[in-house]
């Protein structure tokens, strides 16, 4: 029986061609669409697990209960005091993120990214090895480890176990043997690293015996492993009393407010309360949202199937009547319905399938990740899947199987039945899918318009026509001033000044933590040069900025920012002059200027407490060089060309401005076009099913436009008459969508610190577009209706 109801399906398949290729392809698309965002927010959710003792692995950090923020950064010893006394704490590894170095392997040098973590690391994470021994690969300090794709890139096809890698330390080169080559990482790893070196290394320069004990500074992150079933993470007294024992110097109200606390590994990637990860945190929010807006385009693909099944089975009704004739029951014939729509499902599911394999890079592209279809990778792929193609093929064929096997044969027989492209059901189905599209076309042009705001919006300088040159790893006080001398005299170059660190995306952040009159302070620190301020445009609001003629300025002035003038509870008439207590024991800090507020951070946050100084030991190797409005070629070949002199052997690295700090709106960017191509889909998918409703109902009513054409009815008036059936629906959906997405689109607008206000023309254009588009979609078919020859019609009873 089953074969038999199989081999029909298959039949009504290639029967009915134009009405199966639109079926399969609309449920096809809906299909692959859910199934690509579907993969992402899997990765997204599975990040980490993939290592075994994930269960147990727990993140460090310190909570301000007061101002209710959290940072992942921790002093060098918190780790192995950690497991000398918390008896939970069987093991640790910290992993410090280093800058960029240079690196020489092969007689070529790149710029790479090192960090340095403790040797345990390879038996507390799972991170899997190519070559070398995970029991030795990093125990000596000279020892580092690196990645295939690293290998690959400095030594080619070579064998690099054993090689001899070169980093450049300070101002000379340093050689590390690589001991271990590990599988590229996981798109789902928070952790990751290019180059691994032993911490045991940075702890042996004089850095790390300045702050190998230093308990006031924070410069790496601490995982530790628990025991299982511990309740220590739940627990906050032990952590307190630890804390407490190493800054006996605290007054009680630091005590009270600051703490450490134990972050799950396994939920890093979707809390959003710590945001100074290596990969940035996604809000478990959005991953809900995303898949929502592909719950809607697959419901708007199941509703297709739904509405252009039924206009199947109007040719369909007389078969129906003879099964019930001849013995056939309700459940036999709902069965056969269902087996109909499964096969649709069925053949649907694989075109869905190659469609999303085909699209899969661009999906990687879109979403900054690596994503593949991979069972070892996500376990529960293959029953996700499937039971999202069987609920799709029970969910499309549940009202065709239940209406059609209802009905009574007599009535059939002497075509009494009308399948109705224009009743309650179907109308509603209209009104539901392009409800769905207009709100992710509203929501699309909303998002685009605050993006753009984002973008255009001045960040409180100066940032377009600004290069940023990377002198990281060379000699940047040698080099700089030859490079500002002769560049200086070229018409193509307005400034020239420099900074330990760029601005943008990925560029970095320094700051410091300490107590001003016994309150907890933190501020971002940028240690630039005196034209600093001048070349790229930042207007001081109070006092002066730096003076090369007065020595104290290089010693202990520094200039903030409006914020940390409203933060520390001074104001603009007695901000200068004021002394940053407590900021650094050996020396105390003086305000000489206050600059206006400037975004160094997205606009999405508020601007937080910043200072500029010049005292700072860190390289200031970042130049940037303002050049003169036009095109910046020329000037790009003229500072390329003399950094080749003064750098022989390093690459010339360098960004422009505004395209560092437009990084920041990436995944802006992303949900932009993820929501606007669904939108685009379901929009086209609204327009497939309207125009199957449109040939039932023009099937259904095709007597009636033949009587009314004889009696003198023109095709204009006919045209209007089948076209207002279905505009009434959209025009309602559109209504009830309206206020919904302004509201939901005004509450995500909210998380950003930066705005637009949402205007009303965008609801009025997108409505009025979609209608347009929907009576489009069913003129086709109502003008070869009201042009038809009315006796062709007429002539059979």
């Amino acid at each position: 029986m089953l074969k038999n109801y199989i081999v029909l399906a298959w039949r009504n398949i290639v029967k009915q061609k134009g009405l199966s290729l639109i079926n399969v392809f609309g449920l096809s698309m809906g299909l692959a669409c859910f199934t690509l965002i579907m993969l992402y927010t899997l990765n997204e959710w599975s990040f980490d697990r993939f290592h075994k003792n994930a269960p147990q692995i727990y993140r460090v950090y310190t909570q301000d209960i007061q101002d209710k923020s959290e940072w992942p950064f921790n002093p060098l010893p918190l780790g192995p005091e950690m497991k000398r006394r918390l008896p939970d704490v069987t093991d640790y590894v910290r992993f410090y993120e280093d800058d960029v170095k240079f690196v020489r392997a092969s007689e070529k040098v790149s710029l790479d990214r090192i960090n340095f973590s403790d040797p345990q690391l390879l038996r507390m994470f799972s991170f899997k090895l190519k070559a070398g021994n995970p029991e030795t690969a990093l125990n000596d300090p000279h020892s580092i480890l690196v990645t295939e794709s690293t290998a690959r890139k400095l030594f080619g096809r070579e064998d690099a176990l054993g090689k001899i890698v070169e980093i450049k330390v300070d101002s000379a080169f340093v050689p590390f043997r690589v001991m271990a080559i590990a599988e590229d990482l996981p798109s789902n790893s928070d952790i990751e690293f290019d180059i691994l070196g032993n911490v045991e290394y940075l702890l042996g320069t004089s850095w790390g015996k300045e702050k190998g004990n230093d308990w006031e500074s924070e410069e790496c992150q601490t995982y530790v492993l628990l025991k299982p079933g511990t309740t220590l993470p739940d627990n906050a007294g032990p952590l307190m009393a630890f804390r407490n024992s190493y800054y006996p110097d605290e007054d009680s109200a630091t005590r009270n407010r600051l703490r450490f606390g134990f972050q799950p590994l396994l939920s890093m990637h979707t809390d959003t309360r710590i945001t100074r990860n290596q990969v940035p945190p996604v809000s478990p929010e959005t991953l809900w949202i995303l898949l929502a807006i592909a719950g809607g385009v697959l419901l708007i693909a199941c509703s297709n199937f739904t509405t252009l099944a039924i206009g199947r089975s109007a040719s369909r009704a007389r078969e129906v009547g003879i099964r019930k004739v001849i013995g056939g029951n309700r459940r036999s014939l709902a069965f056969q319905f269902f087996t109909d729509a499964l096969a649709f499902t069925l053949v649907s599911a694989m075109v869905a399938f190659m469609m999303a394999t085909l699209l899969l890079p661009y999906m990687n592209t879109l979403s900054g990740r690596n994503l593949e279809f991979s069972v070892a990778r996500y376990p529960e792929l293959p029953w996700i899947m499937g039971s999202v193609i069987v609920l799709t093929g029970l969910l499309s064929g549940a009202y065709p199987a239940f209406v059609l096997s209802n009905f009574r044969p007599v009535e059939v027989l002497k075509r009494k039945i009308k399948v109705g492209g224009s009743n309650l059901l179907t109308k509603s189905l209209v009104s539901i899918q392009f409800m769905i599209a207009a709100g992710l076309i509203v929501s699309t042009i909303i998002i685009m318009q605050q993006l753009r705001y984002l973008q255009t919006k001045s960040p409180g300088f100066q940032k377009e026509n600004v290069v940023v040159v990377d002198a990281t790893g060379t000699d940047a006080d040698k080099i700089y001033p030859f490079f500002k001398q002769i560049l200086s005299d070229n018409p193509a170059i307005a400034g020239l000044a420099r900074a330990d660190l760029g601005l943008g995306q990925g560029k970095g952040y320094s700051h410091s933590g300490f107590t001003y009159e016994g309150m907890h302070k933190e501020t971002f620190e940028y240690s630039v040069d005196p034209n600093f301020l001048n070349v790229l445009g930042m207007q001081l609001i109070a006092g002066r900025n730096f003076d090369p003629a007065i020595a104290s300025d290089s010693t202990l002035g520094i200039i903030v920012n409006q914020a940390m003038v409203k933060d520390f509870g001074w104001t603009l008439q007695t901000a200068v002059g004021q002394r940053l207590k407590g900021y650094n024991p050996k020396m105390v800090p003086v305000v000489i200027g206050v600059v206006g507020d400037f975004n160094y951070k997205s606009m999405s946050v508020e601007v937080a407490s910043q200072m500029f100084m010049q005292f700072d030991r860190a390289p200031k190797d970042k130049f940037y060089v303002r050049l003169t409005p036009g095109d910046p070629s020329a000037a790009l070949a003229a500072m390329e060309s003399q950094w080749s002199k003064l750098a022989p052997g390093y690459p010339f690295q360098y960004s422009f401005l505004d395209q560092d700090l437009d990084a920041f709106y990436r995944s802006e960017q992303r949900w932009s076009s993820i929501v606007g191509w669904a939108g685009g889909i379901s929009i086209f998918l609204s327009c497939l099913g309207l125009l199957g409703l449109a040939t039932l109902a023009v099937s259904n009513r095709s007597k009636e436009i033949s009587v009314r054409k004889v009696l003198g009815a023109p095709v204009t008036g006919l045209v209007n008459l089948l076209s207002v059936d279905f505009l009434r629906p959209v025009a309602f959906a559109i209504l009830i969508a309206s206020p919904i997405v302004w509201y939901l689109m005004n509450h995500w607008l909210q998380s950003y610190a930066n705005r637009i206000d949402i205007k009303w023309w965008i609801f009025v254009l997108t409505g009025a577009g979609m209608v347009m588009l929907a009576f489009v979609t069913i003129c086709f078919q109502t003008i070869k209706a009201a042009m038809s020859n009315p006796i062709k019609n007429l002539r059979i009873e």
